[in-house]
């Protein structure tokens, strides 16, 4: 069991710096804010990972804060987009 903790912990970590390459070269907002999400989702997902290889559930109510972030940010980012686009015409 631990060479397979060893092993998730490896993937997430490479995923988390390519991830984080992407928001610091991403060419667009659009690009650097799905990167974002892509993050946010990697940690979610370590979080999930971590509850389940320990049997707790006591990073659930992060897990739920981390998601409604993540939610609420695309969704400023897109409005941020979209009235940007809208006052270019």
């Amino acid at each position: 069991m631990t060479w397979l903790i060893v092993v998730i912990s490896v993937i997430f970590a490479v995923s988390a710096l390519l991830t984080l390459w992407r928001i610091i070269v991403g060419p667009s907002i659009l690009d650097r804010a799905v990167a974002s999400d892509v993050l946010l989702t990697l940690v979610i997902c370590a979080l999930g990972a971590e509850m389940a290889i320990n049997h707790h559930t006591r990073t659930l109510p992060v897990l739920l804060i981390v998601a409604a972030v993540g939610v609420f940010g695309s969704i400023s980012i897109a409005r941020f987009v979209a009235r940007k686009d809208n006052t270019d015409v």
